[in-house]
């Protein structure tokens, strides 16, 4: 799934919830916690400083000997591996 995809899935995703963003504003929230080339989202920043950004159920953000990784949650390893309670 390339951004583009992923801001289409959100902008149905929040449909289904009530609360229905633009493309527009799904795009602009992604950029913001990812980032971009030219603009360092705050996943980034907070690596930088040393700090692990953690996503209840999705997970943490870490560095490993320098090298950003994605620590999976609880909730993520379940639902991707059909184990969902």
């Amino acid at each position: 799934m390339d951004k583009a995809a992923l801001v289409e899935a959100t902008v149905r995703k929040t449909g289904e919830r009530g609360s229905v963003l633009s493309q527009r504003e799904v795009e602009d929230v992604i950029d913001a916690l990812f980032g971009t080339v030219e603009h360092p989202g705050t996943i980034a920043e907070g690596l930088k400083q040393g700090e692990t950004v953690t996503i209840v159920g999705f997970g943490d953000f870490h560095l490993d000997d320098s090298s950003p990784v994605l620590r999976p949650g609880a909730a993520l390893n379940e639902y991707v591996h059909d184990s969902v309670r």
